[in-house]
Parts: structure tokens; C-alpha cells; sequence
């Protein structure tokens, strides 16, 4: 039996919220969480029971996060006002804005499949059905986003690097 939409919510949300804080930023993450949750909300009675629900509000979140990125094309950016220091929720280390600056600056592929394979904890495969693309490819992004924030922040250690 599916376990109840709250159930799932609980469970999943905070990687949810560190998956969309990785990709967008602290700024646009929990606006990504809400639509992510809302949409999943609305499809939840459609899920097979045998799905993997974690790996679907991934996608979902996935998707939210692209919106969020074309909607800020669209938006100018004010240039006279200081940026907000991330408040930290979800996103590990957050207090080291080396790491966060590391991370920021990675081509947004390789930033994706870092969020989804070591934050998220999603399989290569699970990521190319996300990304759209091969599980060669979905590997080699994360294993070149490691390696140019090894490169650019040498402190960096990531849990499962090795898989």
C-alpha cells in the first residue's frame, strides 16, 4: 500500500530542499521545494506503488529547478545591492562560502550531478533519466564536477566519491 502524501513529504523533503539549494542557490530553493512538493502533490495518486518515489521528486525538483534558471534569464539582476549570506538549512557546510563559491562555479551539468548523485544519493541511471542523457554521460559529469571542485577547493571530501 502507498504510504500517505505527508509520508512522503517528511521523508524525502529535506533532500529535496538540499538538491534544489545545490543547484540554484539558497535564494530560489525553497520557491523550487514548494513547486516541487505541489506538483508531486498533484500527481502522487497517478505513482505506481513500485516506483522510487525519492528518485520521481528528483526529476521533479529537476524540472522546477530548470523553470526557476529560465525565469532568471528573463529577470535583470540589481547590481547595486549586497548579496544575502546563505542562511545554511540543507546545505552542507554552508558556513564555508569557499566551498559554496566552488560549487557555484561549476558548468551547471556537472553542478547537477553532483546534487543528484552525492547529495540526493541517486544512481547514475536514476541521474540520466533526469539530465536526459546517457549514464556514460550522467557519470562523467559528476566525476568531472568532483574533480573541478577537488581543483578549486582542495578540502573538499565527498561522502561516496568513490562509487
Amino acid at each position: 500500500m502507498k504510504q500517505p502524501f505527508e509520508s512522503v513529504v517528511v521523508r524525502h523533503g529535506t533532500t529535496v530542499l538540499r538538491v534544489c539549494r545545490v543547484v540554484l542557490g539558497p535564494h530560489d530553493a525553497e520557491d523550487a521545494w514548494s513547486e516541487t512538493f505541489l506538483a508531486a502533490m498533484r500527481a502522487y495518486p497517478d505513482l505506481p506503488e513500485t516506483a522510487n518515489v525519492e528518485a520521481w521528486l528528483v526529476t521533479i525538483a529537476h524540472r522546477k529547478a530548470v523553470d526557476v534558471l529560465r525565469a532568471a534569464k528573463r529577470n535583470p539582476l540589481p547590481v547595486d545591492e549586497m548579496p544575502e549570506i546563505p542562511a545554511g538549512q540543507g546545505v552542507p557546510d554552508a558556513g564555508d562560502v569557499d566551498l559554496w563559491a566552488a560549487v557555484t562555479d561549476l558548468p551547471h551539468k556537472q553542478r547537477q550531478a553532483v546534487a543528484y548523485r552525492y547529495v540526493a544519493g541517486l544512481a547514475y541511471a536514476e541521474i540520466a533519466e533526469v539530465l536526459g542523457g546517457t549514464v556514460e554521460a550522467a557519470r562523467r559529469a559528476a566525476a568531472d564536477g568532483l574533480k573541478n571542485l577537488r581543483k578549486k577547493y582542495p578540502g573538499a571530501i565527498t561522502k561516496g566519491a568513490s562509487s
